[in-house]
Parts: structure tokens; sequence; C-alpha cells
């Protein structure tokens, strides 16, 4: 799940090697957070957040064919 999230974002940003994408274990899953470059962050939010949604939709389908539950939090590169 972690690496399909990487090659999403990958693919949406103009500086890939700053994509990061860590996990951790919340109550009700894992917590997947993505983390881009500050300048990149529009084009993996979209307007009025289409592109997250989307984003949170296909992890959602790849979540429930392996019997799992994500959530996906986008932060900028600190």
């Amino acid at each position: 799940m972690k690496e399909l999230l990487e090659i999403i974002a990958k693919r949406l940003v103009d500086d890939p090697d700053a994509v990061t994408v860590t996990e951790k274990q919340a109550q009700k899953g894992i917590v997947l957070e993505l983390r881009v470059a500050q300048e990149d962050m529009g084009k993996v939010i979209g307007k009025q957040g289409r592109i997250a949604k989307a984003i949170r939709v296909v992890m959602r389908a790849a979540a429930i064919h392996n019997n799992a539950f994500f959530s996906v939090d986008i932060l900028p590169q600190e």
C-alpha cells in the first residue's frame, strides 16, 4: 500500500525525490503520511481537493482488496 501511494504521488509532482510515505499505526488501522515539497502541495491536492479525494478512493479500494483500513494524510515536507 505504501508503494502504491508513493508511485501515484511521484507521477503527480515536479520533484519526485521529495516524496516520502510513512506508515503509522492508529486505532482504526494504518495512517499513511504522504509528504511532498511545499511547491507540489497544490498538485497533489488539486482544485477543491479533487485529486486528494481520488487518491483516497484508490487507496480505499486497494485496502478493501487487502482486507485492511488505510487513511491518507497529505503534508508538506519539513
